[in-house]
């Protein structure tokens, strides 16, 4: 795993700090914290990360980064470093903890749309099919993302596939290394493909638009520009690699927050769907998922969203349009569409959402895998994959030791191990188990038969 660079993290980290710090419940305000202390907080969790790094496995590094978190409880450390912390936890499967140490509050703002509710006329659609129907005839779609809450990334796995058939023929995702150049043929992602992509669903990504015939290509700004420079950058790359030598290419883009924002001012300049479109004429159609969604607390939920769940809760993630089709999205003039997520619900400490609206399903683990070393960190690999592979699916148990994890995260066999799910879809997998000082103490390969509930 390469750390991300400085020039990403220093910008994106100070930009969030007010947000970020609205969410951790914090009541003051960050102009009262001296931007040397931000710039200190990030280069320390650099400096930790990079350190965390050095260690054998992932769930060394992981426990390591939540050492430091454990030791160090100052607001101004803690304000940035948890954003760090929370890219571990959904690396290792932990998403419910991932989504309690780093969470940005959606406050009401002025420049905000009514709630479709209380304008006439918008009825809820599913998200998939409405976003595929407003996708055809054009050129490029961007999908966003919270890095650090991989729900938002759920509904653009699951349209791969239905915008492949559209025609859509080229994929992006933000921080892909450039470097890896046998991505393409080897079909499938490992730790040096990116940096968001050691998370198995970011994986799962790239994984199944590489298996649905797509062309991967990676765009990240790759000089020391920040800001609007980097997001000139990024723009610049997506027209030379997808459009110079292919100009009837049609592509998806997934990228963080408002990377994708259409109009209004982004950190120092204007932001990448901006330049991109001023350079290629391309208008995209742009998709939100970072502000309509369920927070760990509920009180950091956006009052439209409360508005929606409370007059009835969707199956899935829905969006508004109108009698003509005109999509609702909260920042109407940034966006094309906003898609809204239900509540999440867990079994066994881990979301509903795994199940990546019905592609995967669960998979019962034990801790017998474990041989009696807790904490262990059990993975599951595609079985035509290689052992450089990122997985399928992860995830810690902990078990009557340090920092063991709340009782309802795990439940007890009757042979008085723990019990814990994988998400896998139907096919088979290598499962691995590995202690902190990255031992494997098991190895097997399982079957995940469709269940009838399956699509």
């Amino acid at each position: 795993m390469n750390p991300m660079p400085a020039r990403v993290t220093l910008t994106a980290l100070l930009w969030l700090t007010s947000t970020a710090a609205i969410a951790q419940g914090d009541i003051q305000q960050t102009s009262g914290v001296a931007i040397h202390q931000q710039r200190d907080a990030v280069m320390k969790s650099e400096r930790v990360m990079a350190e965390a790094l050095k260690r054998p496995g992932l769930l060394a590094q992981y426990l390591a980064m939540r050492d430091v978190y454990a030791t160090d409880t100052s607001w101004p450390f803690r304000v940035i470093f948890n954003q760090y912390l929370s890219w571990f936890q959904t690396w290792v499967g932990d998403y419910a903890a991932a989504r309690a140490t780093f969470s940005i509050a959606q406050p009401a703002a002025r420049d905000d749309a009514p709630s479709p509710l209380r304008e006439g006329g918008y009825t809820a659609q599913p998200a998939a099919a409405a976003i595929l129907e407003m996708a055809r005839g054009q050129k490029a779609i961007f999908f966003n993302e919270n890095h650090s809450y991989a729900l938002t990334r759920t509904l653009t796995v699951q349209m791969l596939a239905a915008l492949r058939e559209e025609g859509f023929d080229t994929f992006a995702a933000e921080t892909l290394y450039e470097t890896d150049t046998g991505l393409q043929q080897r079909g499938y992602p490992t730790a040096e493909t990116g940096f968001y992509t050691e998370e198995p669903i970011y994986a799962e990504m790239v994984r199944e638009a590489l298996r649905l015939g797509y062309r991967v290509v990676a765009y990240e700004a790759v000089s020391n520009a920040t800001g609007s420079a980097r997001e000139a950058e990024q723009a610049r790359n997506l027209q030379r690699d997808v459009f110079r030598e292919r100009p009837d290419s049609r592509l998806v883009v997934n990228a963080g927050y408002a990377h994708i924002q259409e109009s209004g001012k982004y950190l120092d300049g204007i932001a990448m769907a901006q330049h991109f479109r001023r350079m290629t004429g391309i208008d995209p159609l742009t998709v939100e998922q970072t502000m309509m969604i369920p927070h760990e607390k509920a009180a950091n939920d956006h009052p439209w969203y409360t508005q929606i769940m409370q007059a009835s809760i969707p199956p899935g993630p829905v969006v508004y349009r109108d009698r003509d089709g005109k999509a609702w999205a909260l920042k109407k003039d940034a966006y094309d569409v906003s898609v809204i997520f239900p509540p999440e619900t867990s079994r066994r400490g881990r979301p509903d959402w795994l199940t990546l609206g019905g592609l995967r399903q669960s998979y019962q683990v034990t801790g017998a895998l474990c041989d009696s070393s807790y904490p262990c960190l059990i993975e599951a690999r595609y079985e035509n994959e290689g052992d450089d592979a990122i997985p399928a699916d992860r995830l810690v148990i902990e078990w009557m030791g340090r920092g063991a994890i709340a009782s309802d995260r795990v439940r007890e066999s009757s042979d008085n191990v723990p019990l814990a799910d994988l998400y896998l879809r139907p096919g088979r997998y290598r499962l691995t188990a590995r202690d902190a000082n990255n031992r494997r103490t098991q190895r097997q390969t399982i079957t995940v038969r469709a269940s009838r509930a399956a699509p």
